[in-house]
């Protein structure tokens, strides 16, 4: 029996990974993790075999969990499989360097995950550090990204009438169809980008976005809005990027034609 342990801050992913792993026969999920030092926590009092672990998650993320991993003093080490939804190099050598044994881009394919986690659990054979193919590419010209995020957006209640409303809107879109936007380069080049298209100023687009998300935190679907960006959040407001970033992932998971979760199998 392969133990598994789940860190993601996406509550609903956690789920739905729990719920499908622990239908295996040969898989057991021993815990789910919603940010770095959960995750180490869990870590150190399980002992997994193997560890699913998200980059962008609260407190630690992904790289800082594998910094402080051979801290714990677990023998053996657990084998880190890692979800991501940015393929970006610079990050995945980092990753690598630390330890991580293979990466899976999302969004991916719940028979193929399961696979590598026999294969890198007791008794598998084991596999060289390589990328999942992402199953987004498999996609691109199916997605209205626009109208998706449009209705995203109004099942959380944000007000249309907000100038920050369209600012949210193409950020979410403009994330969706280019990860790297994430890696650091908010302010350098999206919050520019959207300055450029509605003639404002990057301070500007981020101040409406702002107003747009907290109108939406406090009048809108909040219980919908607070699951998204994971547990523990509601004492502590949600950043421009948590928002952005947890939208678009959410949005990648339920693309027409995805994999997740057994539909369009």
């Amino acid at each position: 029996m392969t133990r598994v342990l789940i860190a993601d801050n996406n509550l609903e992913l956690c789920e739905i990974l729990d719920r499908y792993l622990s239908s295996q026969p040969d898989l057991s999920v021993v815990g789910k993790a919603y940010d770095g030092e959960q995750c180490l926590a869990l870590i150190a009092e399980h002992e997994p075999d193997v560890v699913i672990l998200d980059i962008t998650m609260p407190k630690l993320d992904g790289i800082a969990v594998m910094e402080r991993l051979t801290t714990l003093g677990v023998h053996p080490r657990p084998r880190v499989i890692v979800l991501t939804a940015m393929g970006r190099e610079d990050i995945i050598q980092r990753l690598t360097g630390l330890g991580a044994d293979y990466f899976v881009v999302k969004p991916f394919d719940l028979d193929v995950l399961a696979e590598r986690i026999r294969q890198f659990g007791p008794g598998g054979a084991g596999y060289a550090v390589v990328k999942e193919e992402s199953a987004a590419a498999q996609y691109p010209a199916a997605v209205d990204w626009e109208s998706q995020v449009t209705q995203l957006l109004h099942e959380l209640g944000v007000p249309p009438h907000f100038k920050g409303y369209a600012y949210l809107r193409d950020a979410v879109v403009m994330v969706l169809q280019d990860e790297q936007l994430l890696g650091g380069t908010l302010t350098k080049r999206l919050y520019p980008a959207l300055a450029e298209k509605y003639g404002s100023s990057p301070a500007g687009v981020e101040a409406a976005v702002r107003n747009a998300i907290i109108a939406g935190w406090e009048n809108g679907n909040r219980e919908l809005l607070e699951q998204l960006m994971g547990t523990g959040r509601r004492d502590r407001f949600p950043t421009n990027s948590m928002v952005i970033a947890n939208l678009a992932d959410y949005l990648r998971f339920r693309a027409p034609g995805g994999r997740v979760a057994g539909r369009g199998r």
